[in-house]
């Protein structure tokens, strides 16, 4: 498991808990060995409820009611509140200001991202790939924050464990099209010398977002999943291996009692 405050968080917050867990000390085997958190992906259920229920209790928010969402690669957005909780949503990101209601996104190379103020009056927790990326997920998050928390200076950004730049090859078709709907994306790809791709700088365009909305307190937990095989899933890496299926890491915030 890796938490924010193993890394000396500047954001250090005794209203709130929060980690961004590894693929270890879980139940799975295989493929999703061990703390696979994904229902989807092919695992036995039952592992994965333990899974989840260990990483609940890692955090002491066991007490709290988790929502997960169904991911879909977009930049929706949901509010979360004790009426919706059982409702089913297709989105990437969640705010809740209720406290016994804690939020988590699964990751495999994607970015898992934390937001929340100073008074713990909210957390949100959302799920950014290049699609949502592309898409501009922070946008939509921060128009909901910002009603919010009007106060930009108070709310705190953690960018978690996620594909960096170095493997994350594209295609200069794929350049293009992110730079046709922002022309500064453009300092966030790399061009590799005689080959006809780029290298995606996915963590430094997410910062861009957030910095683009007057949000700069943020943090970056700086790993690769992608090259580090005993830490984290990657379907990346599973891909170029010919070993998929993979597991999905689980990221929780949550009020603390």
């Amino acid at each position: 498991m890796i938490k924010k405050n193993n890394f000396k968080s500047k954001f250090e917050n005794t209203k709130i808990s929060s980690a961004f867990f590894t693929r270890n000390s879980g139940f799975s085997f295989n493929n999703y060995s061990t703390l696979n958190c994904s229902y989807s992906g092919g695992d036995q259920n039952i592992a994965v409820k333990k899974n989840i229920e260990l990483a609940q209790k890692i955090l002491e928010l066991d007490n709290k009611k988790l929502k997960l969402i169904s991911q879909i690669h977009s930049n929706n957005v949901v509010n979360i509140n004790n009426n919706n909780y059982s409702t089913i949503f297709k989105a990437d990101g969640m705010i809740t200001q209720d406290k016994n209601i804690s939020l988590a996104v699964l990751t495999a190379d994607c970015s898992p991202i934390f937001i929340f103020d100073q008074d713990a009056t909210f957390i949100a927790c959302l799920h950014s790939g290049w699609k949502g990326c592309y898409l501009n997920i922070i946008d939509k998050a921060l128009l909901l924050i910002k009603k919010i928390q009007p106060n930009l200076d108070k709310i705190n950004v953690i960018i978690g464990p996620c594909l960096n730049q170095k493997n994350f090859e594209v295609t200069k078709d794929f350049k293009k099209k992110f730079i046709s709907a922002d022309s500064n994306y453009q300092y966030f790809f790399l061009d590799i010398n005689e080959k006809s791709e780029s290298l995606f700088n996915m963590r430094g365009l997410i910062e861009y977002q957030f910095k683009k909305n007057m949000v700069t307190n943020i943090e970056n937990i700086d790993i690769d999943t992608y090259e580090n095989k005993e830490l984290f899933y990657s379907h990346r890496r599973s891909t170029h291996n010919n070993s998929l299926p993979t597991g999905r890491m689980i990221n929780i915030i949550g009020f603390n009692n």
